[in-house]
């Protein structure tokens, strides 16, 4: 068996460096091209929402069609939109290795090693969650400060994480059944809401934001889900939504004011269980003396107007010992996005710390890992 090493780099320019990005790790294609200087030269996202919306959630071999079709082409308006030349340049390439979708992730990590071992550019692959969590560090004017607390809520996660260093990060909750994002598209569809280009969350959103009174409507969902405990659960919410529906004959039986009640009740309970684990990681990094002085809120949800009005009102009314920031991402870099991919290999690349082109995908990939793999790499 032949093995395909890296051949050695001439990296004397570790203070500029350019990255072409590749993510495709869910539905959404993805390309970019990123400088250490912390500007973003391009940012292409190509949807499939069109081609999904049917089956009500990602159907995989559609979505892995998709990216084989639109992954040229992003590259391609990737490259041109950042008025760069992928030989002359580009000096490094990056790629979502997991976790995700194994067949969608295939297609973003074989893009980028073709592209890495043709031209002999060096290679990262990056942790899709480590790239959300690390976005503000890109974006923010006031950039959050290790340790941090990072709120990473999407369709696939629901992480409340202390973030140490850009590679260390301890998960101090998790969702013990399906994520808030899988709530929130599942609820809309029993709603029959028809997606928006943003898809099934930003059709809850946007529904549930139209001026019409609800308040004479009392919708008996629970408020806070596994009160007092770090962890987070969603199945049961939305289990009782679905039920709730059937005991009134139906969608198709119920009226408009009754059907937003219905979408506003599950949207208030689902972004108050947010708050109150929220509230007890900061207390828990308090009971520990770790000085926690910003909380970064990503991910797909994280877009969600209402969910970070809600988060500032938290904060402020908190009893902590610290006063906490809170840092957002700009709504079009919560979701899925290669910006966010090539920035979290830039401290990789500016250290020399490059992948082998055999590297593999990790579909499943806890982000605590991250510190034990940055070690192994360390000479």
């Amino acid at each position: 068996m032949i093995l395909l090493r890296r051949l050695p780099f001439s990296l004397n320019h570790t203070r500029s460096f350019t990255v072409l990005a590749f993510e495709s790790s869910a539905d959404d294609t993805c390309a970019a091209v990123v400088h250490s200087s912390k500007s973003i030269l391009s940012n292409v996202v190509i949807k499939q929402n069109n081609l999904h919306e049917q089956y009500g959630g990602i159907y995989p071999i559609t979505a892995i069609d998709a990216h084989q079709r639109n992954m040229p082409y992003a590259v391609r308006r990737a490259l041109k939109e950042a008025n760069v030349d992928l030989v002359k340049d580009i000096n490094g390439i990056a790629f979502t290795r997991g976790p995700g979708m194994p067949g969608c992730l295939s297609v973003g990590m074989n893009a980028a090693k073709t592209l890495a071992a043709a031209l002999n550019k060096p290679i990262v692959g990056v942790h899709h969650m480590q790239g959300h969590a690390l976005t503000p560090l890109l974006t923010s004017s006031n950039p959050p400060k290790f340790p941090f607390l990072s709120l990473l809520v999407s369709g696939g996660h629901t992480l409340l994480l202390l973030a140490t260093s850009l590679d260390s990060f301890q998960i101090l909750a998790t969702t013990v059944d399906e994520s808030i994002g899988r709530a929130i598209d599942q609820v809309s569809k029993l709603l029959d809401l028809k997606w928006t280009s943003l898809g099934p969350g930003d059709a809850l959103e946007k529904f549930c934001a139209q001026k019409v009174d609800t308040d004479s409507i009392v919708i008996p969902l629970p408020r806070v889900t596994m009160a007092g405990k770090l962890s987070f659960s969603y199945s049961g919410l939305h289990s009782r939504v679905e039920r709730y529906i059937e005991t009134l004959g139906g969608i198709n039986n119920i009226d408009l004011p009754t059907r937003m009640a219905i979408a506003r009740a599950f949207q208030k309970s689902a972004m108050a269980q947010l708050e109150d684990k929220l509230l007890l990681g900061l207390q828990w990094c308090q009971q520990k003396d770790i000085p926690v002085r910003h909380v970064v809120l990503s991910g797909g949800v994280a877009s969600n107007q209402y969910l970070r009005e809600r988060l500032h009102q938290c904060i402020l009314k908190a009893d902590l010992a610290l006063s906490i920031d809170l840092v957002f991402p700009p709504p079009p870099l919560c979701t899925d996005n290669a910006v966010m991919i090539g920035w979290a290999s830039m401290h990789r690349f500016l250290a020399n710390d490059f992948d082998e082109y055999d590297i593999e995908s990790r579909p499943k990939w806890s982000i605590d890992q991250l510190a034990s793999s940055a070690t192994r790499r360390t000479p």
